[in-house]
């Protein structure tokens, strides 16, 4: 990983006690250690911590001082991250740490994003705890959710590795800035699926979210692709951030380029949220980017945070049979047949595991 030295972010230490070293570390120069989390790669000095204030370089060791603080956690539906091919009408116990390393104005997790781990006084939650809350609320799997999971990587792989040792399925909602390496690790302890949510274009990047080597959200995506790790894709269209034409058709061709036609697309509704005010996202402009989508050739293409439900429903890509109907919150019907595919036409639908209704 390239040294970026625009990310020497920092804060002053006040953490102690339970901490975890980081898996992902190199050490510079000058007693420095660059963090190799995330695509930032931020060059951290002694006693400070990166942008997401979760890695400290204490005396030259990068440790991860968010490990186990949790933020949240509760049973939530498979259909709320989003994920509508992985394991339909499923649940699973998600949970959230603190910090972000993106810098998005319009964040809805704001609360949990924009803080810092709390003081070490707090209570970890030990990734055994995770697990026995997953099997007393009788749910399929876990999920890491709400802030950025990439910011607690050695907590994810101890939660997962024994998730899937329990016979559970591994889930993040993520901004897709994971380092392959980070990505390579989740995959060996059992990841199985990640929704990526893909900001915008590289304007969108550069101008809000802080990130000028957007490029690599998108081969992790294709990454995670290539080690058989599901993927979904979610576009949230912010109005003045990337609601013009050629952004959309950017983010639109970008989808096709790295996870092709196949990997479910989610178009969701902006609403305000902490320092953006503009207004929510027009509807007609939501449905102009869906059509342009499946005219496109993206099969599976969806419109989120609206009270249209129909938008929600899978149909065949072959024939246009509703195949799923879904709410927000779970899945109302399904109508696959033999193995997932379309009872008209026997078209193949791309689905992880099997409806639960």
């Amino acid at each position: 990983m390239k040294l970026n030295r625009a990310n020497i972010l920092c804060c002053k230490s006040y953490f102690g006690g339970n901490i975890k070293r980081a898996v992902l570390q190199t050490k510079l120069p000058g007693g420095r250690v660059q963090c190799g989390t995330c695509i930032r790669g931020c060059s951290i000095p002694p006693g400070l911590t990166g942008l997401c204030g979760n890695y400290e370089n204490i005396d030259g060791v990068l440790y991860n001082v968010g490990y186990g603080m949790v933020s949240a956690i509760e049973s939530r539906p498979i259909e709320i991250k989003p994920f509508f091919h992985f394991w339909p009408g499923s649940s699973a116990t998600t949970f959230s740490g603190w910090g972000c390393n993106f810098l998005c104005p319009w964040c809805q997790n704001w609360s949990l994003s924009k803080a810092r781990p709390p003081k070490r006084d707090t209570e970890v939650i030990e990734p055994e705890k995770v697990i026995d809350l997953a099997l007393r609320w009788g749910d399929d799997g876990v999920c890491a959710s709400f802030n950025e999971p990439t910011v607690h990587l050695e907590y994810l792989l101890d939660v997962f590795k024994l998730a899937k040792s329990r016979g559970l399925y591994t889930t993040m909602v993520s901004n897709g800035s994971l380092s392959k390496d980070a990505l390579k690790l989740l995959k060996e302890v059992g990841l199985d699926a990640i929704n990526i949510d893909i900001k915008g274009c590289p304007e969108t990047y550069r101008k809000y979210v802080g990130i000028s080597n957007f490029g690599e959200v998108l081969e992790t995506a294709k990454y995670a692709l290539e080690l058989g790790i599901h993927v979904e894709a979610v576009f949230l269209i912010v109005t003045g951030a990337n609601d013009w034409d050629s952004c959309i058709e950017w983010v639109l061709n970008s989808h096709i380029k790295y996870l092709g036609v196949d990997t479910p697309l989610h178009i969701n509704r902006y609403y305000p949220a902490y320092k953006y005010t503009e207004l929510p996202t027009p509807m007609s402009k939501l449905v102009e980017a869906y059509m342009k989508a499946k005219k496109m050739g993206i099969k599976y293409v969806y419109i989120g945070n609206t009270e249209y439900l129909e938008f929600l429903y899978t149909k065949c890509p072959n024939c246009g049979e509703v195949l799923i109907k879904r709410t927000h919150y779970g899945i109302i019907s399904c109508n696959l047949v033999n193995g997932n595919k379309c009872p008209r036409c026997g078209e193949e639908i791309k689905l992880v595991g099997f409806c639960r209704v």
